[in-house]
């Protein structure tokens, strides 16, 4: 290969993973809690997921199909929750927090959260009141929600 035909190809490489990275939105505090206030055990409901190398999971989440959101700029947007939907949550300490959206519980005091796709019993608990932002993307995982 020549030199112009690498650097083409990076090129084209470097523009596909330009065009197809993750937009990052947020959730107001606030508007956290109103989304995930309200829900008991009594209301979550039993999904499964497959992974991309064919994994079936089965847990329980809350009824919630679309997250409601701000872009940058302030822009409300709706987002379609799935598998996919990462939540990164920072701190008063700057600590940030990586969780699934669907493994996601709130008590009126704390987020509870999975933080793992495979083992989504293993739970991590951050007191509302201690963090600063709450930032939602589509981490474009190939998980899907399965009959």
């Amino acid at each position: 290969m020549t030199n112009t035909v690498l650097i083409s190809v990076f090129l084209l490489i470097g523009l596909g993973l330009f065009f197809s990275s993750c937009k990052t939105y947020y959730i107001p505090v606030d508007s956290f809690k109103q989304q995930l206030s309200g829900f008991d055990s009594s209301h979550m409901r039993e999904v499964t997921t497959r992974g991309p190398v064919g994994d079936r999971v089965t847990y329980k989440m809350y009824p919630i199909d679309t997250i409601h959101a701000v872009d940058k700029a302030g822009t409300p947007v709706s987002i379609a929750n799935s598998p996919s939907i990462e939540v990164r949550i920072t701190d008063t300490a700057h600590k940030k927090s990586l969780f699934y959206f669907d493994l996601l519980q709130f008590d009126g005091e704390n987020i509870i959260g999975g933080q793992s796709r495979f083992v989504p019993s293993i739970k991590k608990k951050i007191p509302i009141r201690s963090v600063t932002t709450i930032e939602v993307q589509n981490g474009r995982k190939n998980f899907r929600y399965i009959q």
